[in-house]
């Protein structure tokens, strides 16, 4: 298969959500400031090389590394293809690194998902990944103040969808429920034998709520952000399962 290219989409052909979400990161200093410390993360969890962005919303990856190949489901500018992430028009092998900042738990079959990555990527290439975590507290949170949902009994690996047909609909739920614990790593490993999972930890403490996301308040000063970056990090070892927002998920595709 070889690589599609879209042109930047039209405007009345955007989709609005993803619109307003482009207004709300150019006027967000404090959001920028924690979404490049994702992308540095996220880049740095993978090896040298071609790097896909699966999910690029809106193509805010690119204002980190303006040579990341970007695919959505939804046409913007700065998208570079528009494709469904469970059926990808690329040769296999094509990938040193994927990156994806909350898009797992918008996928309807994340397990073909997985496999689709795997093929797309070359052997010791690496798929990294930033999504909703349910650490004790955050899970209150997201359940009761987030729009999206979270349905800790649903199970990833069955049959069937996890989401409706949305680009937007999610269960956030569905990131915890494949990597947080021992028991359900074992069973990403099992399910999709091309993949191990070499790293998964918590991350977002304060700054990230605060921020607001893309809502459009904040109340958090982008001064501060990059002090209380660090200071999370000291802090996530002992706090990260009970209070973080957040969770890193990193897999290697086999040599």
């Amino acid at each position: 298969m070889t690589t599609a290219t879209a042109s930047p989409a039209p405007q009345d052909e955007v989709d609005a959500r993803l619109t307003e979400h482009r207004r709300i990161w150019a006027e967000k200093p404090t959001l920028r400031m924690i979404y490049m410390d994702y992308h540095r993360r996220l880049e740095a969890s993978c090896p040298p090389g071609p790097l896909l962005d699966i999910g690029g919303g809106s193509a805010h990856f690119k204002n980190y590394r303006a040579d990341v190949t970007s695919l959505d489901i939804l046409p913007f500018p700065g998208i570079d293809v528009v494709a469904d992430a469970h059926d990808m028009p690329f040769e296999n092998g094509r990938f040193s690194g994927i990156v994806m900042l909350d898009v797992l738990h918008h996928l309807q079959r994340p397990v073909a998902f997985l496999q689709e990555a795997a093929r797309v990527l070359k052997p010791g290439g690496r798929l990294a990944m930033i999504e909703p975590g349910m650490s004790v507290v955050a899970k209150q949170f997201y359940d009761r103040f987030h729009q999206e949902p979270v349905v800790m009994t649903a199970d990833p690996f069955a049959e069937g969808k996890q989401s409706g047909d949305d680009p937007f609909d999610s269960n956030q739920a569905i990131p915890t429920l494949m990597f947080a614990s021992e028991q359900a790593r074992a069973r990403v490993e099992a399910t999709i034998p091309e993949l191990r999972v070499v790293e998964t930890r918590w991350l977002g403490l304060f700054a990230y709520p605060l921020s607001g996301g893309f809502k459009s308040w904040c109340l958090w000063p982008a001064a501060l952000t990059r002090p209380m970056i660090a200071l999370e990090d000291r802090l996530l070892p002992a706090l990260g399962s009970t209070l973080a927002f957040r969770l890193m998920v990193v897999l290697e595709r086999k040599g």
